[in-house]
């Protein structure tokens, strides 16, 4: 595999194996150029829903993999997101890699010091020594795109070598992860009130007009099938795929 798949499936297989999950659905993708990759949807203990989304170009240099695990509706644990992609700059024609990872808050964490402390304490080492490697540039997103991320989200540029080094990285942000599910998590929150943010978050975080990567997906294979993939991941029902 690439490094942008081995990346992201390396750690797809970490969380099926670790969380026993089971796999629910796995759709080819059509493009223009032909086959292009795959989404893939699990269930199980732990998350509601996990969906990862793979596309590999050649003509277009692009090799692109996602992974969105999505605890429970009325969980406080944070969501958890890896994006690996080997691309070329449409300018300089040059390969380069980006990444972004992010245990994605539950709660409004500017107004809780507790869960600032309790799920994004043990993961600081990791994003300081994260900004320290060489070969990362920062991401080009919008303002609204950090907004509706954590404070803890990552998201570079990165040459082959940087590339490589995060891996230690997306390790350290999985490990809270999984330690969050094992211990159940932030408790003594509203399960009815996370619910219904988390459905008005992920509205916004997978708006089109909020992240044009949308525009991107729909132009690869097809209006229909990106607003489906699209839908997989803000509807926070999980038999929605």
């Amino acid at each position: 595999m690439s490094l942008s798949a081995d990346l992201c499936i390396g750690t797809l297989d970490r969380i099926v194996e670790q969380l026993g999950l089971s796999e629910a659905e796995a759709r080819p993708l059509e493009s223009p150029f032909g086959p292009v990759g795959s989404q893939r949807v699990f269930h199980g203990p732990g998350v509601s829903k996990l969906v990862y989304i793979g596309m590999t170009v050649p003509p277009i240099g692009l090799d692109s993999h996602m992974v969105f695990a999505f605890t429970e509706a009325d969980s406080a644990i944070p969501h958890f997101t890896l994006d690996s992609v080997k691309s070329a700059d449409p300018e300089s024609g040059e390969t380069f890699y980006a990444f972004h990872l992010d245990l994605v808050q539950r709660v409004d964490v500017g107004m809780d010091l507790a869960y600032l402390d309790d799920v994004y304490g043990p993961v600081n080492d990791a994003y300081e020594s994260c900004q320290q490697i060489d070969g990362l540039t920062a991401a080009h997103l919008s303002r609204r795109q950090w907004a509706v991320m954590s404070p803890w989200m990552l998201a570079h540029r990165a040459d082959e070598s940087a590339f490589e080094a995060v891996g230690a990285t997306v390790a350290a942000y999985l490990d809270q992860w999984f330690a969050l599910i094992a211990s159940g998590g932030p408790k003594d929150y509203d399960g009815e009130q996370l619910a219904a943010r988390d459905a008005a978050h992920r509205a916004v975080l997978f708006n089109e007009d909020v992240d044009p990567v949308w525009a991107q997906v729909k132009r690869l294979v097809g209006d229909e099938v990106g607003e489906q993939l699209r839908v997989s991941l803000a509807d926070p029902d999980p038999n929605v795929r």
